[in-house]
């Protein structure tokens, strides 16, 4: 019996990572998310060893072994300094700036799987852009742009022959540090983690920003429980998801405000890139955690912002919700290892077209 051919891919974050692996055509293997911890406070090794425990832990949920595998892929937050070699990360310790990760992860993988695997690696919101991009239902050919709202905001533009852009420093479509037109959604200049104070499109469109918009947008709703001050800034960003499927109008204002604040970035992304398609991912796009007419309101409310700005006729632009939701990094790392494995069409660039 001929043993089966794998791709194994890791999304990982300060705290946890995801594990799943493709098969030798592509197929994601797992549907079911698989998270474990990682514990980036405690250093290299640490982390390291993290990994491989993920990895080595899936293997066995699904009755494999390193034989099975023939490339691993790494996806990481960016920016990196250079090609597998850590940035400032506003998640990482800073002592984790300059760590060469992806060759002390190479020889780890090595030991474990007793012979030397092609190791790839990326940034995470580019690979899951890679995935998503293999998810569309192409009415016509053309390029994705994906956006992904989470804790930052993730994003990335994949042209029409599936070719992931990533630029001279792998940084290319990093949105969530490109500056938002703020005061267009009557908000002031909100100072971002990464210390750039341009107003920077995360903090008005990702988790990082709920507890300012939250605090601005509270004194309309006088008698909101919120006025209370019982919970930090953070336990009420994190509830308000759950306030807003309830019909909270609070929460729904701010999220209404967080889908015309994405759709300026979409409309910008129209004309950086002029994509067919916006592939529109993150915790409010989770079909697992949301309900269809809460997506459906954040959907039409960037695709009614984006309009106003766009060059391209709107219909021109088709946007979708993600399919992939929290498997696209771990996936698009795994594709990225199998062209890594398999040779890319282009030696000079590690991740190339799939």
């Amino acid at each position: 019996m001929k043993k089966p051919c794998l791709f194994l891919g890791i999304d990982s974050g300060a705290t946890t990572c995801k594990v799943n692996a493709i098969n030798a055509a592509g197929k994601p293997l797992d549907a079911t998310l698989r998270q474990f911890p990682t514990r980036s406070k405690e250093g290299r090794e640490v982390l390291l060893a993290d990994w491989i425990y993920a990895a080595e832990t899936f293997l066995k949920i699904h009755q494999l072994t390193w034989d099975t595998v023939e490339g691993v892929g790494i996806a990481m937050p960016g920016p990196f300094d250079s090609y597998g070699v850590l940035g400032a990360l506003p998640n990482y310790p800073s002592d984790l700036r300059g760590w060469t990760y992806l060759e002390d992860f190479k020889h780890r993988v090595k030991h474990h799987a007793g012979r030397p695997l092609p190791v790839a690696t990326g940034n995470d919101g580019h690979l899951a852009g890679l995935a998503e991009s293999k998810e569309l239902p192409h009415e016509t050919p053309g390029g994705m742009l994906l956006l992904a709202p989470g804790s930052g905001l993730g994003s990335a533009y994949v042209d029409a022959s599936g070719r992931l852009l990533e630029g001279d420093h792998y940084s290319a479509g990093f949105f969530c540090c490109m500056p938002l037109p703020y005061a267009e959604l009557g908000l002031p200049k909100l100072r971002c983690g990464c210390g750039r104070d341009w107003g920077c499109t995360e903090r008005y469109c990702a988790l990082s920003g709920l507890p300012d918009l939250i605090r601005l947008v509270l004194p309309r709703h006088p008698g909101h429980a919120y006025e209370q001050r019982t919970l930090s800034g953070r336990e009420q960003a994190l509830g308000l998801r759950d306030l807003a499927q309830e019909g909270d109008l609070l929460a729904l204002e701010v999220f209404d405000l967080q889908a015309k604040a994405l759709g300026y970035a979409v409309a910008m992304g129209s004309m950086a890139y002029d994509p067919s398609y916006v592939v529109i991912g993150g915790g409010l796009m989770d079909p697992d955690a949301t309900i269809p007419d809460f997506r459906q309101r954040y959907l039409d409310g960037i695709r009614a912002s984006a309009a106003k700005y766009l060059w391209i006729p709107p219909d021109d632009l088709h946007i979708h919700a993600a399919r992939l939701g929290e498997h696209a990094q771990a996936i698009g790392a795994a594709l990225l290892a199998k062209v890594q494995a398999l040779g890319p069409p282009h030696e000079s660039t590690p991740s190339s077209s799939l």
